[in-house]
Order: C-alpha cells, then sequence, then structure tokens
C-alpha cells in the first residue's frame, strides 16, 4: 500500500479489523472474496510461515489447463494446484467458464477443501457468479466448496490504483 493509501480512515479501519481478526483465522477455510490488496498483503505472510504458494490469474490458468490437457501435462498441473499450501486465483469472474474449466475448477477445489487455503480476489459479487460458472448444478458445487465455508471480507471504496488526481477531479 501506498502511504497515502494508508491514511484514509476506510482503509485504516480495515486494517485495524484485519489484524485483530487474524489470529482467529483457520488456515484451512481461508478463502478471500475481494480486491487485490489481499492477495499482495497474504502472500508474503505465507511465505514467512514456510507455505507454499503459487498465484494464478484466473483467466491464464484456464488457459494453461487448456493446454496442459493437450500437451500431457494436465494430471501434473491439478495436482500442483490441488497440493500448494495457499493458492491465490486472482481476477476471478473476468469472464464465463467453458465446461472444461467449470470441471477444473471443480476437481483443484474438490481436492483443497478443508485441507488448504484458498484466495479468491473479485471484482463481481458472489450473486453473479453462478452466471459466471454457467451450470447451476456445477455453480452449486463449486460455490459450495468455494463460498460457503469460507472467511470473507469484502471492501468497498474506491480503487487502490487510481491517482490521488484521478480521486480529486
Amino acid at each position: 500500500m501506498f502511504a497515502t493509501e494508508q491514511d484514509r480512515p476506510a482503509i485504516a479501519r480495515r486494517r485495524a479489523q484485519w489484524k485483530k481478526y487474524q489470529g482467529r483465522l483457520d488456515p484451512r477455510r481461508l478463502v478471500f472474496i475481494d480486491e487485490t490488496w489481499a492477495k499482495t498483503n497474504m502472500t508474503p505472510k505465507a511465505c514467512r510461515d514456510d507455505r507454499s504458494v503459487l498465484y494464478q490469474r484466473v483467466p491464464k490458468l484456464f488457459s494453461s489447463l487448456a493446454l496442459a490437457r493437450g500437451d500431457g501435462r494436465h494430471a501434473r498441473l491439478q495436482r500442483t494446484l490441488g497440493s500448494v499450501q495457499l493458492l491465490i486465483l486472482d481476477d476471478w469472474g473476468l469472464e464465463p467458464l467453458d465446461a472444461h474449466a467449470r470441471h477444473d475448477l471443480l476437481e483443484i477445489l474438490e481436492e483443497r477443501y478443508g485441507r488448504r487455503s484458498t484466495l479468491v480476489t473479485s471484482q463481481l459479487p458472489i450473486a453473479a457468479w453462478h452466471e459466471v460458472i454457467g451450470d447451476p448444478t456445477y455453480a452449486d458445487a463449486i460455490l459450495d466448496r468455494l463460498v460457503h465455508n469460507a472467511h470473507r471480507l469484502n471492501l468497498d471504496g474506491d480503487s487502490m490504483r487510481r491517482t490521488k488526481t484521478d480521486q480529486e477531479a
């Protein structure tokens, strides 16, 4: 975070809440549904705690899985995604999932459920996720594993990427 952003009352309040609550988190149930600042703060902490961490942008992840399906690496990549201690899925919901992506995501989350941490960043409200997933049966199964047993931090306010001059204009 930039120093000027740390002084914003909403940011200071959220940081204080986070620090107070952090000790009660169960890492096997850890999922964040918010914007990018969570991943940038959680990743170094996980590394300091000697956890394996893998960051993936969701659109690129599904492209990589599709390519791996064709060249024989799919099973190995699925194992990696399932076994890393903290999997960070950034930019969730930018585009609808196809049938292979839905299936891959369900398999990844099933392998991780209750055993490993998953951090998701998204600008979409959870109510819109069924539409992104596409198939109602898959959507229910994915959301059951991802959302219903998770710690959620929903952030509001302006994007931190906006410059001060943008905010004043």
